[in-house]
């Protein structure tokens, strides 16, 4: 159990992180949709927008229940096959995040991404 502790702060620092992140979207659909629009007015994405929204609440949906079950599975049964597919989605999901700031040229957002795809992999390093 000692041997997982690293990796399942990490874990649950991502989990809570992107479980936030759906309940705000989802809770603040409107106010987070007229953000997103605004951010992506001059991109081909600003069609999509809600289309996006969601996409990404799906991601961020699979990363967190890979990663609830994954921490059972780590504590319970010393098995990590599962926590290591959730941080590997949270990677995709991160990398696709990232992606969208760099087409809305938003810089500042994409480097603010990096910092959290660095824990993520991390996590997959220590796992």
């Amino acid at each position: 159990m000692q041997d997982h502790i690293a990796v399942s702060l990490i874990i649950c620092y991502l989990t809570l992180s992107f479980g936030y992140s759906i309940l705000e979207k989802m809770i603040q659909w409107q106010s987070s949709k007229n953000y997103y629009v605004a951010h992506f007015k001059n991109t081909f994405l600003k069609h999509h927008i809600s289309q996006a929204i969601v996409f990404v609440i799906i991601l961020e949906i699979i990363c967190v229940s890979l990663s609830i079950i994954g921490l059972y599975r780590l504590f319970v049964s010393n098995e990590s096959q599962t926590s290591l597919w959730g941080l590997a989605a949270m990677a995709i999901t991160l990398i696709v995040l990232m992606t969208g700031q760099r087409i809305a040229q938003d810089y500042s957002g994409a480097m603010n991404i990096t910092v959290y795809f660095i824990l993520t992999v991390m996590g997959i390093y220590i796992l």
